[in-house]
C-alpha cells in the first residue's frame, strides 16, 4: 500500500507538469524522484560526513571540495575512516564508543587534517552536519541481507547523536570490482563484474525499506557508466578507484546527488585528467543520478 501511494504521488506530479526542472530534470521512471529534492544554500557552509572506509576516501576526500567550490558552494567534508569497515563494525564501535577511526577532515580551504583515535560520537559532535552517509564494505555491498541487522541500529544511533534536525541521510552505493580483480570478496558474485554491479544496484534500491535514507549516491552506477566508454580501467588494484578519473567520477556523482546541480560543465577537474575523460566522468555521474540503478551507455 505504501509503495502504491508513492507511485500515485509521482504519477500525479508528472501529470501536473510540476516535475520539470530545467537545471536537472528527472526522467520518467527514475527512482531519483523518490528522494529528497532539497537544494543546499550557497550562502551557508555545507557540511558532509561519511561513515565509511577506503571507498568513501576514494569518493569524497580528493575532488569533491574542488567541484563544490567551482559550483559556488562552501563545504566541509569529513570521513570516518577504517579500511574495509563493514556496517556491523561501525555499529560495534558505536556501542562501545571506541576511538577506532582516523577522522579525516577537509576544511573550507580544501586542506585535509587527520585526527587519529576518534570515535563516532566525537565526529558527529564536531560539526552541525548537513549530510551523513552510510555504506557497506565492498565485498558485502551487494548482499542486502548483510544490511538488515546493523544498518537500522547504526542509523538510530547516528540520528540520536546528530545536532542538526534538518540533516539528510545518504546511502553511498559503491562500485563493482574490475573484472580481473583478485579480491576474495569477488567470489560472492562468481567473479563477474556485471553480476556484482547488479547486486549492488538492487541492494541500494532496497535500502530505503530499512531506514529513511534521503538520497542514494549512485557512485557504483556512475563507475559502470564510465566503463562503457573508457573500458575496465577505473580501478587501480582491482577494487579501489584509479587516483584520477576513477575518483573524479565518484566525486562528480556525490556533487550532483547532493547539490542537485548538473555536474556537466563544472569547471573543476584534476590536472592529470584530460578534458575528454573529465567530460566522460561528468556524463557518467549525471546519467547515474538520473538513473541510479541501471547502466547508461556513454557515447
Amino acid at each position: 500500500m505504501k509503495l502504491f501511494k508513492q507511485q500515485l504521488v509521482v504519477f500525479l506530479v508528472l501529470l501536473s507538469g510540476a516535475f520539470i526542472n530545467k537545471a536537472n530534470a528527472f526522467s520518467v521512471g527514475s527512482y531519483s524522484a523518490f528522494y529528497s529534492s532539497h537544494k543546499p544554500n550557497k550562502d551557508s557552509v555545507i557540511k558532509i560526513l561519511a561513515i565509511g572506509n577506503s571507498f568513501s576516501e576514494d569518493a569524497i576526500e580528493y575532488y569533491l571540495h574542488g567541484l563544490a567550490k567551482a559550483g559556488g558552494y562552501k563545504v566541509i567534508i569529513g570521513n570516518l575512516y577504517i579500511g574495509g569497515a563493514p556496517l556491523d563494525l561501525h555499529w560495534k564501535n558505536a556501542q562501545n564508543n571506541t576511538d577506532a577511526y582516523e577522522y579525516r577532515k577537509v576544511g573550507l580551504d580544501g586542506k585535509k587534517e587527520r585526527f587519529p583515535k576518534t570515535s563516532l560520537a566525537k565526529a558527529l559532535a564536531d560539526e552541525n552536519w548537513d549530510y551523513i552517509s552510510f555504506q557497506q564494505a565492498s565485498p558485502k555491498s551487494g548482499l542486502f541481507d548483510s544490511f538488515k541487522e546493523p544498518l537500522p541500529l547504526l542509523f538510530d544511533y547516528v540520528k540520536g547523536k546528530t545536532t542538526n534536525p534538518k540533516v539528510k541521510y545518504l546511502w553511498h552505493q559503491t562500485w563493482a570490482y574490475a573484472q580481473n580483480s583478485t579480491h576474495n570478496g569477488f567470489a560472492s558474485y562468481s567473479k563477474d563484474q556485471m553480476r556484482m554491479y547488479e547486486a549492488i544496484a538492487e541492494a541500494s534500491k532496497k535500502v530505503k525499506t530499512l531506514v529513511p535514507i534521503d538520497i542514494v549516491v549512485p557512485a557504483g552506477t556512475a563507475i559502470q557508466n564510465a566503463r562503457t566508454k573508457l573500458g575496465d580501467v577505473l580501478c587501480r588494484d582491482g577494487y579501489h578507484l584509479d587516483l584520477n578519473v576513477g575518483r573524479y567520477t565518484a566525486a562528480c556523482t556525490w556533487y550532483e546527488a547532493i547539490f542537485k546541480k548538473n555536474v556537466i560543465g563544472n569547471t573543476y577537474k584534476p590536472d592529470k585528467i584530460n578534458g575528454s575523460d573529465a567530460l566522460t566522468a561528468q556524463q557518467a555521474a549525471h546519467k547515474a543520478v538520473k538513473k541510479p540503478f541501471k547502466v547508461s551507455k556513454i557515447k
